[in-house]
């Protein structure tokens, strides 16, 4: 097989005009990080807001244009736009937002500002409690650096194609839910050390050349923080809207509205805040333990004027049970957490058939110095 180069993959995209006719998509600055290994090619793409509604076809020819070069098996093309200052505070309406995924009716985000809040435990409950009222969902674990979604279900083992050919994968199934994880394709233990135009190629790939059967939902556990990748993934994913996940400490809340104000930047309204590990009741006395604090997330939600969508409590069994792949929501149906991921999921589900997500998130200003 001829060894492709990066000279190879420029050669090509120097060809293709960029969207407003001056000179071609690599003279305009518009390709960035390619990532060539083996035969496969990726790299990411970015087009000017007045031009995002030629954003899929000029990508489309950017991909067909690389797999014609001699020893190119597979391109991978991630779509990044940035939005206009003047969009930011413009609303796309509720009805016409969509997913832009066949089948898929709504797209949100579980998201947090930092890692370790129980950010993939609320996602997977979420998901199965959505399941629960008698909704198709499906997951997809974007946080490429550290997927836990396998694990919480209880999944391994490698996706099946989905045709002939191998282009698309068939996602793995558990309780009823239609799951895709990076997690799934490469060993546990190998350190994803990528910069963000791979992972955005990654993510692109798991999202759009899965195989999913359509749902009402799908639930999108994403990275923790505010990165590129995050943000990247908030612009270029078509969602409905996002839950932000938050311990009731401040140094939590600090992280939280940096995630808010982020969903504010790309116009993705916020569906509502969940705090997690809200208190602990001792299981030997009845005494109810606030470890972190208490009541922070409502008093946020109320400050910014978003949805408290409720307290999850630290629970031991939900520890156990999220460790052994056997989620309390699929497992543990009259369990005091289900019922309280099954009130989250309603509230969800009736904000996002409801047609309440008109508006943009709230705008959060977050002091640089």
């Amino acid at each position: 097989m001829a060894t492709v180069t990066q000279d190879d993959v420029l050669s090509v995209l120097k060809r293709i005009a960029a969207p407003d006719g001056r000179g071609n998509v690599v003279s305009a600055g518009l390709v960035s990080g390619i990532a060539i290994q083996g035969g496969t090619v990726m790299f990411a793409l970015t087009a000017s807001p007045q031009h995002v509604k030629t954003m899929e076809a000029l990508r489309a020819a950017v991909e067909k244009a690389v797999l014609g070069i001699k020893g190119v098996d597979k391109a991978v093309v991630a779509l990044t736009a940035e939005r206009s200052p003047q969009q930011g505070g413009q609303p796309q309406p509720q009805g016409q937002r969509g997913s832009g995924i066949a089948g898929i009716r709504h797209l949100i985000a579980v998201a947090s500002g930092k890692g370790g809040v129980g950010k993939s435990t609320t996602a997977v409950n979420l998901a199965l409690a959505l399941t629960s009222l008698g909704l198709k969902v499906a997951v997809l674990d974007a946080d490429v650096y550290g997927p836990s979604i396998p694990k919480l279900f209880g999944l391994n083992g490698k996706p099946e194609p989905s045709d002939a050919a191998g282009k698309k994968m068939k996602p793995m199934t558990r309780y009823g839910v239609e799951v895709m994880s990076i997690g799934f394709l490469v060993p546990e233990d190998t350190p994803m050390i990528w910069r963000g135009p791979m992972v955005m190629s990654a993510l692109t790939q798991l999202l759009r050349e899965t195989e999913w059967s359509g749902a009402d939902v799908m639930v999108i556990d994403m990275p923790p923080g505010t990165g590129d990748v995050q943000l990247t993934l908030a612009q270029q994913t078509p969602l409905s809207g996002a839950v932000i996940v938050s311990t009731p400490q401040d140094l939590a809340l600090i992280d939280a509205r940096k995630g808010l104000n982020m969903f504010a930047k790309v116009n993705v309204p916020v569906i509502g805040i969940v705090e997690n590990m809200s208190y602990f009741t001792c299981g030997k006395c009845g005494e109810r333990h606030e470890i972190f604090g208490h009541g922070g997330a409502k008093e946020e939600a109320e400050r910014i004027g978003v949805p408290f969508l409720g307290e999850i409590p630290l629970d031991t069994e939900v520890r156990r049970r999220s460790d052994s792949g056997e989620p309390i929501v699929a497992t543990l149906p009259d369990a005091l957490h289900t019922a309280l991921y099954r009130d989250v999921a309603r509230q969800v589900w009736a904000r996002l058939e409801g047609g309440k997500l008109g508006r943009p998130a709230p705008r959060i200003v977050v002091d640089d110095q």
